[in-house]
């Protein structure tokens, strides 16, 4: 059976847009992109901040679903502008570290909020 994991900082995301951050079936986490956005919902204007604020997220859910972000097996990550790449590899090494899981990073026109510059969908794992 699967189960839907739903952070309560996210509960919101679930009830208004109609969709769950993850999914847990068995020991797979399917996560939902993330888009780094500070506590109003809005996206941050650094694009450091922004990326980390979306790792941020994408670790709130992979620990709520009983794991940790090295249980983390594949990403995909979509960018408006692949000239902030560098930053985001920056930032992406703090959260994520050997071995590290598959990625695809793939350039986009626009996201689903105005000012986004990354989304971040992963799978996890977790045992």
């Amino acid at each position: 059976m699967d189960e839907r994991i739903i952070p309560a900082s996210m509960q919101a995301q679930y009830d208004n847009f109609h969709f769950a951050p993850a999914v847990r079936v068995g020991e797979l986490l399917l996560c939902s992109g993330q888009i780094g956005t500070d506590a109003s919902g809005a996206c941050q204007d650094d694009p450091e901040e922004q990326f980390t604020a979306a790792f941020e997220g994408l670790k709130t859910i992979v620990e709520q679903a009983g794991g940790s972000m090295a249980d983390v097996v594949e990403m995909t990550t979509y960018h408006t502008d692949m000239s902030h790449l560098g930053t985001f590899m920056k930032v992406k090494d703090r959260f994520v570290a050997e071995p590290y899981p598959a990625w695809t990073a793939i350039g986009c026109t626009e996201l689903a909020l105005p000012g986004a510059l990354v989304e971040i969908r992963a799978q996890a794992h977790i045992s």
